[in-house]
């Protein structure tokens, strides 16, 4: 399989997942959007090999991690994309809550939230794709958990 072909099947296969994965790290559609992009350019440049399928998932999500936690650090002229239109493409209303609670967590929390609970990845799998310890993951998890707990005590 060509190259061209492994991109395009990459890019229906995962698309929605790393959107989905961007969106909460970086609040913005049109920086998620440009996230995604520049994770499918940089496949495209580095032409990596994967041993398996789940090898290749996890360096796309490794790779938009990166580059939504570095479009944050430069970003200055977006704005971000507003909670109420978050929240209106969800139905159920316990899903806004959750939603809003993830957003307002830190980067570092809600993206080992969003792949424990929405993907399903294991802690250990989580620790390779970012490239963090298994205690570190654990760390992160227990105070994100924790942090949201206390925004629902807090209502």
């Amino acid at each position: 399989m060509g190259m061209e072909q492994k991109i395009r099947d990459a890019v229906l296969k995962y698309s929605d997942m790393l959107y989905k994965i961007c969106i909460v790290i970086l609040c913005n559609e049109q920086d998620a959007q440009d996230a995604i992009q520049d994770t499918f350019c940089r496949y495209l440049e580095k032409k990596p090999h994967f041993r398996d399928e789940e090898h290749e998932k996890a360096w796309l999500i490794k790779v938009a991690t990166n580059i939504s936690r570095d479009m944050i650090r430069f970003r200055s002229r977006h704005p971000k994309i507003s909670v109420e239109e978050l929240e209106n493409s969800l139905e159920a209303p316990r899903q806004k809550e959750t939603l809003t609670e993830l957003l307002s967590l830190p980067v570092r929390h809600k993206t080992v939230l969003y792949l424990h609970y929405a993907e399903g990845y294991r802690i250990k799998e989580i620790a390779d794709i970012l490239g963090i310890s298994e205690g570190a993951v654990k760390m992160r998890l227990r105070r994100g958990r924790e942090q949201m707990k206390l925004l629902r005590e807090e209502d």
